[in-house]
């Protein structure tokens, strides 16, 4: 974070690769950002006019997006500017969320060092509630990971509140690898509690935490109008 404020000050272009692997290379690396990057742009556009966005799966997730129309969206598509540093491989546009209500079950992965502890969770998923943009209850068999999720979402006063609301648009990608670098970047919709990356967002609030949780296989409504149905978009 101390980092990237001074990649923000000074408006560098800048990407970083955490916790790079061979198979990132061999996939995620490997889209057309070109194409990436200009079906970002279309969902930027419709993301961008929509007043609430809904996410829905199979699994069991069903929540709502209100949005703040004084927070800007924002696009890391793999084409790097100095208007937003961001990670590779590239493929998501994210905002912070005015009030997001409702289920998101997990059954992708987790993010921060819980990521490389518990991998992909698709037969052990986490589930979570929220309501008025704050964690309220989380849920799994794997009760160590249900402990951990909650501590670290709980440490400090912004650590449970949704900072980032995100859909990934990296269309090289075709399931979980258990690695959050790449696996925030699937299509779909992945929310972060904690830092809101107010710099970019305008986010007035801050915190000193930022963890990322990814699901699958989504059905997406920006207001009225489909745009994503089973994790493949329709636009």
């Amino acid at each position: 974070m101390q980092m990237t404020e001074v990649v923000n000050r000074r408006g560098i272009r800048h990407a970083h690769m955490v916790n790079i692997e061979r198979r990132i290379m061999l996939e995620g690396m490997r889209a057309d950002f070109l194409k990436v990057d200009e079906l970002s742009c279309r969902v930027l556009e419709i993301a961008r006019s929509a007043t609430v966005i809904r996410a829905r799966t199979a699994a069991g997730t069903d929540i709502t997006a209100d949005m703040n129309p004084n927070y800007n969206w924002l696009k890391t598509s793999g084409i790097i500017s100095t208007k937003k540093w961001g990670n590779l491989p590239g493929g998501e546009i994210f905002t912070t969320p005015g009030e997001v209500n409702g289920t998101f079950v997990i059954d992708g992965v987790v993010g921060d060092y819980l990521c490389a502890k518990y991998g992909d969770l698709r037969d052990q998923p986490l589930t979570i509630h929220i309501e008025g943009n704050r964690l309220k209850s989380a849920e799994s068999e794997n009760k160590e990971l249900r402990d951990e999720f909650w501590r670290y979402t709980h440490t400090d006063e912004n650590s449970d509140r949704v900072g980032e609301f995100a859909i990934g648009t990296n269309i090289g990608l075709h399931g979980v690898i258990g690695n959050i670098l790449q696996d925030e970047k699937l299509p779909g919709i992945h929310i972060a509690f904690g830092n809101p990356y107010g710099a970019h967002t305008g986010a007035e609030w801050d915190s000193s935490t930022h963890i990322d949780v990814v699901g699958t296989k989504f059905d997406i409504w920006a207001d009225d109008r489909q745009i994503m149905r089973e994790g493949s978009f329709i636009i």
